[in-house]
């Protein structure tokens, strides 16, 4: 017989069943003796038959849910310290204890990242597919505070595969020996010594700006004022870099920088004559040539008339201005900072164990969609982009695919760069400026073959994080705001 078949059915199951045992227990009466093991299998019999065998399964599935619902509930009450992961927030972990006493000057490279208080923070779910679709947006990043951060300097610098020493070619008089591309602000390097550059030994003398000078911004063009120089060439743990040609952006203040980083990180905008006679006449130029938090940088004699072009100068070339530095944040100049760069170091380098990492495309991965992407823009001379393009096709480069998993991506967000100015780092910056000397000025076409050229030698990667992330850490404040506000001043 089929147990569905007992009474009618309701909302809560076969009440008429629900009714029959509790005839059967109302026959018991407290002067009875205890229940024997035939009655007992006499009530289960009938229970079995009023329910039938769906009906009891589905009472152990129920009873199962039950179990662990109940758990889940447990698990959930014990994590109620958590934070909370909000769309668009940064999470923040404050607990001096987790990490490292904020009196420790640096920590050491052999700490587990298992232990660290951002280890199992998950990105939320994506927006469902359908309705209103959104540009790109930032998403939520964990950070811990900005002390602890300061306080996770490594001790020791990252190791450097292979390389140990990397010193520079000098050539007062660079002769352009080959009819494409190059300049003699980068000295002209031959495509023969382009290929010995990417085979990585101990020691290493190679192209990287600067050719015409013993000392960069000393007659080299891109030439700098003697006492910015000094400036320079202090040793830092960490500075900020940012540049502005050609008058193209509108310099926009850090915000949310804590009082050490305000003490110790120095925030360095280069820019030339133009963008400096633009500022003067604005009034926004102090006498210590200081904006806010930024001191100004002059440049002359700068080496390009392409204004973008000559910013790729100091973003890949940062640690030949600045030879005494550890660690650099590079931001273009259209962006503002809106997290203490500390504590943006210890997320996407420290926290990694990184030595260089840069935020992937938001919706490309392949270098030739970037490419076209590039040309309906109008970003380059067609021309010029399929030459370059047709070159690393002769050298390999293939459309991006899941065979180049751990790799991530082949197309960078190049707006910020975060780095640790070690021999191996330094080598990519100078043979990534090289390409953008000899080919095209856009950065994001070279970027995969340096990359692979230099990774194919030697142990070493790049961290590519979420573009949602470098969004959460830098905004774009669009120019037309920002002039409408200084024009009311």
């Amino acid at each position: 017989m089929n147990g569905g078949s007992f009474g009618q059915r309701g909302s809560y199951g076969s009440l008429p069943c629900y009714g029959k045992l509790s005839n059967i227990a109302r026959k018991q009466s407290s002067k009875m003796p205890p229940v024997s093991s035939r009655d007992k299998e006499r009530v289960l019999l009938v229970v079995c038959r009023c329910l039938g065998r769906r009906r009891v399964a589905m009472l152990l599935l129920v009873a199962l849910a039950l179990l662990v619902f109940i758990w889940g509930s447990l698990t959930v009450s014990k994590e109620t310290t958590s934070p909370t992961v909000r769309p668009m927030d940064s999470i923040h972990f404050d607990n001096s204890d987790i990490i490292s006493h904020p009196s420790v000057a640096c920590r050491s490279r052999a700490n587990s990242i298992l232990d660290h208080p951002c280890h199992k923070f998950a990105l939320p779910p994506p927006p469902p597919s359908g309705g209103r679709r959104f540009g790109p947006r930032p998403c939520p990043v964990c950070y811990i505070s900005a002390e602890q951060a300061r306080a996770s300097i490594p001790c020791s610098s990252s190791a450097s595969p292979v390389l140990r020493n990397l010193t520079y070619v000098v050539d007062e008089n660079p002769i352009k020996i080959e009819s494409h591309g190059g300049s003699e602000f980068g000295g002209y390097p031959s495509l023969k010594q382009r290929n010995e550059y990417f085979d990585i030994q101990e020691s290493m003398t190679v192209h990287c700006g600067f050719v015409k000078g013993n000392r960069p911004g000393r007659q080299t063009g891109f030439d700098i004022d003697e006492a910015d120089l000094m400036k320079l060439e202090e040793f830092h743990e960490v500075i900020v870099a940012s540049a502005i040609f050609g008058n193209y952006d509108i310099i926009q203040q850090p915000k949310n920088v804590r009082e050490a980083a305000r003490k110790n990180v120095p925030f360095y905008m280069f820019i030339d004559e133009e963008t400096e006679t633009y500022l003067k006449n604005s009034s926004a130029l102090d006498s210590n040539m200081r904006i806010g938090l930024w001191r100004i940088i002059v440049v002359h004699n700068i080496p390009y008339t392409d204004a973008r072009r000559n910013g790729k100068v100091p973003k890949l070339l940062l640690h030949r201005l600045l030879p005494n530095v550890r660690y650099s944040i590079w931001i273009d100049g259209k962006l503002q900072l809106v997290v203490d760069p500390y504590q943006v170091l210890e997320r996407f380098l420290w926290q990694q164990n990184a030595s260089f990492a840069i935020s992937r495309h938001y919706h490309r991965f392949d270098v030739f969609e970037e490419a076209e992407a590039n040309k309906a823009a109008g970003k380059c001379d067609n021309s010029s982009i399929d030459y370059q393009i047709e070159f690393y096709k002769k050298e390999g480069l293939s459309p991006y695919s899941k065979a180049k998993l751990p790799i991530t991506s082949d197309v960078p967000e190049g707006c910020v760069i975060i780095r640790e100015h070690i021999p191996i780092t330094n080598l990519f910056t100078c043979l990534w400026f090289n390409e953008v000397d000899r080919f095209t000025a856009r950065d994001q076409l070279s970027f995969s073959t340096v990359r692979d050229k230099i990774i194919a030698k030697v142990d070493w990667s790049i961290n590519m994080f979420l573009d949602c992330e470098r969004r959460n850490f830098v905004i774009q404040v669009h120019v037309y705001v920002l002039s409408f506000y200084y024009q009311g001043r």
